[in-house]
């Protein structure tokens, strides 16, 4: 009898050290969810518009517009203009969005047949149509939209500047056939300033 007793203390014992009395379940290990690594192919309707002028941007293929229609979720969205230079419109269908600047986009007219007085807003959410690159021994090379006017030094400082091998007096834009030199300690200590010309679309500023 005393054995027993004494066992039944130790299984006491034992079970309290562990957290599990008599009667209990033993808890349930609660497992963290699966990491997960959302895509998305187009920014979501809270995106804040592309830092671009809406009475002068021209709109062109890969560029994403947001519309908004006031209480019309419906036929509010992100649209990517196709190479064609379309956008496809919920009801409304295609319209032709290329070489217009936001402000110009005519959604309002469109909406019009199916929406008395639409309330809408266009804006740009992300620019795709205008780019540069940068290539060698820079910082950060690749693809850089062009949003804004940026001329080439404003681009390679930018872009975190010169690697530390990199010939700064021998920098060259590629721009269609032509090529372009750019003397970067030149421009920095204020001569021949001429060369420090606006990077146009398409443009390839090579650092040696």
């Amino acid at each position: 009898m005393r054995s027993s007793v004494k066992k039944f203390f130790v299984f006491i014992l034992l079970a309290a050290c562990v957290g599990i009395l008599p009667g209990q379940e033993k808890p349930k290990t609660v497992e963290p969810p699966a990491s997960t690594s959302p895509v998305a192919a187009l920014p979501s309707a809270d995106t804040p518009a592309a830092p671009v002028d809406p009475k002068t941007y021209r709109i062109g293929p890969e560029d994403v517009i947001s519309i908004m229609v006031w209480r019309e979720k419906e036929m509010s969205g992100m649209f990517v203009v196709r190479p064609d230079g379309r956008i496809t419109l919920p009801l409304a269908g295609e319209m032709a969005v290329a070489e217009l600047t936001p402000e110009q986009v005519k959604v309002i007219e469109a909406y019009s047949k199916f929406i008395n007085k639409p309330e809408v807003s266009v804006s740009l959410a992300r620019v795709g149509s205008k780019k540069y690159y940068l290539v060698g021994q820079i910082m950060r090379t690749g693809m850089f939209p062009l949003v804004v006017p940026i001329t080439v030094l404003e681009a390679i400082n930018a872009a975190g500047g010169f690697q530390e091998f990199a010939n700064r007096k021998k920098v060259v834009i590629l721009r269609g056939s032509q090529r372009i030199k750019f003397n970067y300690d030149d421009v920095i200590k204020g001569k021949n300033m001429a060369q420090n010309i606006a990077v146009e679309n398409g443009d390839h500023i090579i650092v040696q």
